[in-house]
């Protein structure tokens, strides 16, 4: 179970806010959120399971993700995507057009096709919120850091093969475009990246190389192989038109899955 000082999440409908959603088949379950109740949903898709090694909590203790799948709902290790910013939190934006908004919609579609391959996926939000909201257990009088640290414990919490962060690029050259992979300094998050990268590439006609994103508190924290996929520039009007278009967000999306699907398969 998760532990007194952590949140307790479980699987929400894309129809409720402010949830985590997972696309695997498990026993429909109720647990009392101290914010909110979230709902377990049953999805049947194929197996998917892998080693990963040891998650870090937040307390300093150590715990063997394979023990967590006994003691959790989740019963398979799921594919963790981090929908960057929320809430209050708006991220970049180019007039009334918010980083936030994209990061859900690419997101959503991510989650979909992942789950029509039969992966287990989960979404830490699938609504306009803050995660930062949910943080009981974190003494920080910083919203910010409250929700770095509410995203990166989530993988703690639930057995995690990978986690993907979805966020949107600016630059002050309005000429850059395309999108770029961030990584750990680790081999299986740099593969992972140059997958993803791949793909993009393909979509944005680009020859944009990976990078390795030191200061970045989730890169950092997080125990399993982790990106943070920065899906093209707002800043620069042709990407402008991909990242806010349906077509465009298909294609980032798509990008971002079979970029995923490429690193599983090569493990």
């Amino acid at each position: 179970m998760v532990k007194a000082a952590g949140v307790l999440m479980l699987l929400f409908t894309l129809a409720f806010p402010g949830s985590v959603i997972e696309a695997c088949p498990v026993k429909k379950h109720a647990m009392t959120h101290p914010a909110r109740t979230v709902h377990q949903t049953s999805i049947q898709t194929a197996g998917l399971t892998s080693k990963t090694p040891e998650s870090t909590h937040s307390s300093g203790q150590e715990i063997d993700q394979s023990k967590l799948r006994h003691l959790h709902p989740f019963a398979h290790d799921v594919i963790l995507i981090d929908v960057g910013h929320g809430g209050i939190d708006g991220g970049t934006s180019y007039g009334d057009i918010l980083e936030k908004d994209i990061n859900l919609a690419i997101s959503r579609r991510l989650f979909m096709l992942l789950r029509r391959e039969g992966y287990h996926a989960v979404l830490n939000r699938d609504a306009d919120y803050a995660l930062s909201d949910d943080n009981r257990w974190h003494r920080s009088s910083s919203r910010h850091r409250r929700d770095l640290s509410q995203r990166k414990q989530l993988s703690s919490e639930i057995p995690t093969k990978l986690v993907v962060s979805v966020h949107v690029n600016w630059g002050k050259n309005s000429s850059r475009r395309g999108g770029i992979v961030l990584h750990q300094s680790e081999g299986r998050s740099t593969l992972l990246a140059e997958t993803i990268q791949e793909q993009l590439n393909l979509v944005y006609r680009s020859n944009n190389g990976i990078m390795i994103g030191k200061p970045y508190y989730l890169l950092n924290q997080t125990q399993v192989p982790a990106v943070i996929v920065e899906t093209g520039f707002l800043s620069n009007m042709e990407d402008r038109k991909l990242l806010t278009g349906r077509n465009g967000q298909m294609q980032i999306a798509e990008a971002i899955a079979d970029g995923i699907v490429s690193y599983l398969t090569a493990l």
